[in-house]
């Protein structure tokens, strides 16, 4: 082990060996720093995190740790799968601890911390503890929306847990008083951050349900670091909050903030002045909407009995009220008119039907046999003994003995053919 004596002693035997007419090379400088350094082995770092550079494919992740109290980072090289393999996701902002060695690269003279193992802690660790709370009050259902209770519409007292004398119930006392004058406040004045903040929240908070007088309760504080708001997302306030019988509104902090309070309150609001606007309705836009309602109601009335007014008078105006046998005998004259017109119709249909049927009888006459064998043609039957006689169609039908039968208008004839005569010519 080297003590101050012994670098006392090597001081002046290295101011004679290094000097403007014995300077050291660059390699030797860099060796004894690597040596030195070397020297130092594996040690703790705590940080944050401000960039993380993991190549796909690479066996190297590439990291930069820096001071959160002063401007100094220090470069840091590990395997990837200390990052993909980390319990809380490592981002760029997270707090962590780092256990490894480091190293003096000769080549460019750079310093570099090889780590072998990395825990969050700090913020990282506390929003790794908020994010497990969250999953498990959300299992149990106090995240539900079906829970959520309704605020009163006017309540008469609100109770406000807050800060002594903070922007946050300046804020609520402001705004509600200006919109509705008449609403009373309780106000209990908490620790709103610190290790004693969720103790007397949470006392604030029963007290306030106990009392019958208070009607809603608002847990009011303004913007702050993450840290700053960690009271408000503890579990034993989230188990009081949802324990109470009474609507509870969470106004903490800005809008991008998150407490796990505004998850199981009845109702969120972004600011506190936005949870006096929540719970408290405006007077001047009440009187107005109500003169409104009169207003459009009255005209809703006079219109209406104006429209009934009307209506009557349509009615007493009309026809049927004033001669009630007139629709009777018109109607008779109209069913007197119908029938005289469908009896018309009907003998139309007949004689159309009648004239029909005579042409056709006419023209059924004029096609039938006995009319082409008064015109002087005759049908000649080939005489078949045994059988009916035969039509004759052609010549070769009858030779010549053949007995045919002839049938003309006024009857019949037998006779025997002699001969034919294919040209049609009499033989």
């Amino acid at each position: 082990m080297t003590t101050p004596d012994s670098q006392a002693a090597a001081r002046p035997s290295a101011q004679t060996s290094n000097s403007a007419e014995n300077p050291w090379p660059v390699r030797s400088v860099s060796t004894k720093v690597a040596a030195w350094i070397d020297r130092l082995g594996s040690i703790w770092v705590e940080g944050q995190i401000t960039q993380i550079n993991v190549r796909p494919g690479t066996r190297t992740a590439f990291l930069v740790l820096r001071d959160p109290s002063a401007d100094m980072s220090l470069s840091v090289t590990c395997s990837p799968n200390l990052i993909r393999d980390s319990p809380v996701p490592l981002t760029e902002g997270s707090r962590v601890v780092m256990f490894g060695k480091l190293s003096f690269y000769t080549g460019r003279g750079s310093v570099s911390l090889r780590v072998t193992e990395i825990r969050p802690v700090g913020i990282g660790e506390l929003l790794a503890r908020i994010e497990r709370l969250r999953g498990l009050l959300a299992a149990e259902g106090l995240f539900d929306p079906r829970l959520k209770r309704p605020l009163p519409f006017l309540p008469r007292t609100v109770g406000l847990v807050t800060g002594r004398a903070s922007a946050a119930e300046r804020d609520v006392l402001s705004v509600a008083g200006k919109r509705w004058p008449a609403v009373q406040f309780e106000i209990r004045n908490t620790a709103v951050q610190g290790s004693t903040a969720t103790a007397q929240i949470v006392a604030a908070l029963a007290e306030l349900d106990a009392d019958p007088h208070v009607e809603v309760i608002v847990l009011a504080r303004g913007g702050g670091s993450v840290e700053d708001l960690l009271p408000f997302s503890d579990e034993t306030l989230c188990r009081a909050i949802a324990a109470c019988t009474t609507p509870v509104v969470s106004a903490i902090g800005h809008e991008p903030d998150s407490p796990l309070c505004d998850l199981v309150a009845d109702v969120r609001a972004a600011t506190p002045t936005d949870a006096a606007k929540r719970v408290v309705p405006d007077a001047v836009a009440e009187q107005a909407l109500v003169a409104e309602f009169r207003a459009r109601g009255a005209a809703a009335l006079r219109n209406w009995v104006a429209r009934e007014a009307r209506s009557l008078a349509d009615l007493r105006s009309r026809p049927v009220l004033a001669d009630p046998l007139a629709t009777v005998d018109r109607r008779a004259e109209d069913v007197t008119r119908l029938r005289d017109a469908a009896r018309r119709d009907i003998h139309r249909v007949v004689d159309v039907q009648r004239t029909t049927l005579e042409h056709l009888s006419a023209r059924l006459t004029t096609l039938g046999p006995a009319a082409t064998l008064a015109r002087g043609y005759a049908v000649v039957q080939r005489m078949v003994p045994g059988s009916d006689p035969e039509v004759l169609r052609s010549v070769d039908d009858a030779p010549p003995g053949t007995q045919v039968r002839v049938r003309v208008a006024d009857g019949a004839l037998v006779a025997a053919v002699m001969g034919k005569d294919k040209s049609g010519e009499q033989k």
